[in-house]
């Protein structure tokens, strides 16, 4: 959590203007579709963030390449000792076969046991030290990598906090968490292993053909012939294994999706009954998941043995060219054997290369993904050099205010408005009018258009972002609770508050009776958004927040449009203790909120089209008063009151 946050850290919450439906008057841009679930396997590439196959190529991967660069240069020692590492390994590879041969013709054939047995300690030391340096260079590449890891997801999760409400607006939750989890994993299996992988395959495939043409050049020419054949069926193989696992990965996204819809869900699902229906579609999208990953697998797994086949054909081939050079006396039998070995393991790093090759096509384009994140511009950013807003009283000014969240399609038009210190002003009017677009305004989740905001005379623009919200404490409809204790989401509102002092906003929030109920009382953890609570709980406990956070301006978007009448009493009454002294912007459709407001505006179609008092408005016999007559009065005549 930071402190910037503060009480009004929840807006993000809510949608712009009540969430509409787009293209009208308080819309925001619509959402986008849901991210697709983690990579399988080895082969698999990474998951395209609307879950259909997608091809995993990144669009500019030498850009790509370049700037996760820029990742590593900070730990240029220590990449430089892994390579160091992974030469001393190769060439410790490399050598085991040749004392293999060495030992025949050295020791073997003259019947030499006690050279013999000096180069079986030479081979014993040889592979020791290739298992030293297999794990030296295990243990620096995994270090290396989660620290760049770190900083990528760092600067990732930092600039979203950073990105503006219309950036949120264009994107699901399911589209960022892929950034912070498919893309970034994409990355963290290339660079823990694969890199490394890829450097000691192609240095050992190097390494293997200039020591077999040192030795013959008749039998290397032989073993190397294969190779042609082996790198055709090795890519053929490759692009069949990368269509099916884009398969699998597209049916992989659809079931992520419908399950993360279902579990979010639940209720829905369960009080109409739709479990069925439900089950039956996650069957038929589990069935084809099931199916194309038996087709993918099967594909990746063919390669293997048809590479042994040409392996085998090869020491078919070294084994009867071989005999016939050893027959002319050209070779000896230790040459032939170490032949033998290295043709055993020729196979080994076209395997390797060809399986890295789809892995590192997908982390380029998972990294590639997450620097278009980082790429995004916050659309709402200080001014260089902008000044911290000083303590302020209160005074708020809308002058001449255009806005629209789509260029083009205007949400608010020419609104002019001021509230003095210490004045409750009500916004009402129907659903999508603008009235959630003001508060938003306000809080500087968006910039105008045209027109300023201000307060205390300064324009909000002209001030840091971090001191504005701090002035500000905001209390929505849908209260955002974290999984965490009672006494820390009370704490959001100012970090460094002690538990007396959150205790103490408890009690001012009338919320203090049922938390002394619960299991642990203000040490009770909380469920994921608090589902354990009620909606009037969890909207006592944002009032603590926000009392806790001790705001000169204070925003109360329809607090208490969702709860029943008695608890609605007892969140008016913890409402009116945070209201004194405070400029309030108070939107509802209640009478209880508004009837003693200072100002009411009506606000239809992002105008403003009548201001006023509770009575005044009434009097006038306009839309406040056919607003009054079809809900307040129809309220009041089924109060048990009258």
């Amino acid at each position: 959590m930071t402190e910037r946050q503060g009480a009004g850290s929840n807006m993000r919450g809510k949608g712009p203007g009540g969430s509409p439906p787009a293209g009208q008057p308080g819309s925001g841009p619509p959402g986008q579709g849901q991210a697709g679930g983690p990579a399988m396997g080895r082969q698999m590439p990474t998951q395209g963030l609307q879950g259909g196959p997608q091809m995993e190529k990144a669009r500019d991967p030498r850009q790509s390449f370049r700037r996760l660069l820029g990742y590593l240069r900070p730990h240029r020692g220590a990449i430089a000792l892994v390579i160091a590492i992974v030469l001393v390994s190769t060439a410790l590879a490399l050598l085991g076969p040749y004392l293999v041969g060495a030992a025949i013709d050295r020791h073997i054939v003259r019947g030499d046991l006690p050279g013999l047995w000096r180069m079986a300690g030479l081979l014993l030391a040889t592979y020791t030290l290739y298992w030293l340096a297999e794990y030296g260079q295990s243990y620096y590449v995994v270090s290396v990598t989660q620290r760049i890891l770190q900083a990528l997801r760092r600067d990732l999760f930092g600039h979203l906090e950073e990105l503006s409400l219309r950036f949120y607006d264009a994107r699901t939750t399911g589209e960022l968490m892929s950034r912070l989890t498919n893309d970034v994993d994409a990355v963290n299996r290339v660079l823990s292993q694969g890199v490394i992988q890829l450097i000691a395959s192609a240095l050992a495939l190097v390494g293997m053909i200039v020591v077999v043409l040192l030795l013959n050049v008749w039998l290397a020419l032989a073993t190397i012939a294969v190779m042609p054949l082996m790198l055709y069926f090795t890519v053929r193989m490759g692009r069949g294994t990368r269509r099916g696992f884009r398969e699998v990965q597209g049916n992989l996204g659809r079931l992520n999706a419908l399950t993360e819809e279902t579990i979010a869900g639940v209720r829905v699902v369960q009080a109409f009954r739709r479990e069925p229906t439900i089950m039956a579609e996650f069957e038929r999208t589990n069935t084809a998941v099931r199916d194309t990953t038996i087709r993918a697998q099967l594909m990746m797994t063919l390669l293997r043995p048809m590479l042994m086949v040409f392996s085998n054909l090869d020491l078919v081939v070294i084994a009867g060219l071989g005999g016939w050079l050893a027959l002319q006396g050209q070779v000896s039998v230790g040459v032939i054997a170490t032949f033998v070995l290295y043709a055993r393991r020729f196979f080994e790093p076209l395997l390797t290369i060809a399986d890295l090759y789809n892995s590192i096509q997908a982390a380029l384009a998972g990294a590639e993904r997450v620097f278009d994140m980082l790429d995004q511009v916050p659309e709402v950013a200080d001014r260089p050099g902008a000044p911290a807003l000083a303590s302020i009283r209160g005074h708020v000014a809308f002058e001449q205010v255009d806005f629209g969240y789509v260029p083009g399609v205007p949400v608010l038009r020419d609104i002019n408005l001021e509230a003095q210190p210490g004045q409750v002003v009500a916004l009402v009017g129907p659903t999508g009018a603008g009235k959630t677009t003001v508060v938003n305004l306000l809080s500087r989740f968006y910039d105008v258009d045209a027109g300023a905001i201000r307060i205390d005379g300064q324009d909000i623009r002209n001030v840091t972002q971090d001191s504005l919200r701090r002035q500000l404490g905001i209390v929505l409809q849908e209260t955002f609770l974290f999984a965490d204790t009672v006494m820390e989401n009370i704490r959001y509102g100012r970090l460094g508050a002690s538990d007396e002092e959150c205790i103490a906003a408890a009690r001012l929030a009338n919320a203090d009776q049922f938390i002394q109920r619960l299991p642990d009382r203000y040490e009770t953890h909380l469920s994921e958004r608090a589902a354990t609570l009620s909606q009037g709980q969890r909207q006592l406990l944002a009032i603590a927040r926000a009392i806790l956070a001790d705001p000169r301006i204070l925003i109360l978007d329809e607090a208490t449009s969702s709860v029943d009448t008695r608890t609605e009493a007892h969140i008016q009454q913890a409402l009116l203790t945070l209201m004194q002294g405070r400029t309030s912007f108070v939107i509802a459709h209640r009478l209880s909120t508004i009837r003693n407001a200072d100002q009411l505006l009506v606000i239809d179609d992002g105008r403003i089209i009548e201001r006023g008092t509770h009575a005044s408005l009434l009097a006038a016999g306009g839309f406040y008063q056919r607003l009054y007559q079809s809900q307040f009065a129809r309220a009041e005549a089924e109060s048990p009151e009258r």
